[in-house]
């Protein structure tokens, strides 16, 4: 079992898991040395403007994975009007973890915490080198979109509406 826990981005663990996940990112990137890393900014992903969830193994209670929500610029819906969209960030699964299933529960996690803070749109970018995030992405609903943002290490954009929290 994993069990998720909100951690600041800058707590140690997050800052490492993050650097393990960006240098991974620079090792694999298909442009070599291309590759930008940002940490994230402590403020983005505290609630009720984000938040940053660890997965820790129930029985080893070491870290396997890590992802971010984070609250972006609303999406008008016309007569609707403005939807609270929320970008899903960093969703990664450390290598000897995968295969899982966890990649699939740390972003339904984040969903749900996304929509508990008022989401009703999910939004995430990432490379076409990562093939296993954009199926998993496909089969969890998400659609490919426009770019919504200028990340230079973005290939794809995918939208996803997410139902009321209950």
């Amino acid at each position: 079992m994993v069990t998720f826990v909100s951690t600041p981005v800058d707590d140690p663990v997050a800052q490492g898991m993050l650097a393990e996940y960006f240098a991974e990112r620079d090792a694999t990137f298909p442009h070599t040395g291309a590759y930008r890393a940002v940490f994230p900014d402590p403020p983005r992903f505290r609630p009720p403007a984000g938040d940053f969830v660890i997965g820790y193994d129930d029985e080893t209670e070491i870290g396997l994975g890590c992802g971010g929500v984070r609250r972006i610029d609303d999406e008008q819906a016309g007569d609707a009007g403005p939807l609270a969209r929320f970008e899903i960030k960093h969703l990664w699964v450390r290598p000897d973890a995968r295969g899982r299933g966890l990649g699939r529960l740390l972003l339904g996690e984040l969903e749900t915490r996304a929509a508990r803070m008022g989401a009703r749109i999910a939004v995430l970018d990432t490379n076409e080198s990562l093939e296993a995030a954009g199926a998993l992405y496909r089969s969890a609903g998400y659609a490919a979109v426009d770019p919504y943002n200028d990340n230079p290490n973005a290939t794809h954009w995918f939208r996803k509406v997410l139902p009321v929290a209950s």
